[in-house]
């Protein structure tokens, strides 16, 4: 191989890594959804919409099921721990059965 072709390949495959980077930068920022052209651009302002409250229906009861965490349970119908608690005082967090019954309301 001469030195001219060896040159020339080396650049090319420079040249290939730095696009395959730049490639994965957009393809990564694009599903992180970085990307600038959603619906900021057609309001103008760039503002995002106002989510709505959407109101889960919080059952009385729930059953613990198996790798239930009282956190867990309150994220999932949007009531505070200290609010689970203070209804379940019988209930170490730090031990849930499943098939056991907290409340929730």
């Amino acid at each position: 191989m001469n030195k001219r072709t060896s040159s020339s390949a080396r650049i090319l495959a420079v040249a290939a890594l730095a696009a395959a980077l730049v490639l994965a930068i957009v393809v990564i920022a694009a599903a992180l959804g970085g990307g600038s052209s959603g619906s900021e651009g057609r309001r103008g302002g760039g503002e995002a919409a106002p989510k709505r409250a959407v109101k889960k229906k919080v059952p009385a009861t729930y059953v613990i099921e198996t790798g239930d965490t009282l956190l867990a349970i309150g994220h999932r119908f949007s009531i505070p721990l200290r609010r689970i608690e203070a209804l379940n005082p019988q209930v170490d967090p730090q031990i849930l059965i499943a098939g056991e019954e907290i409340k929730l309301r």
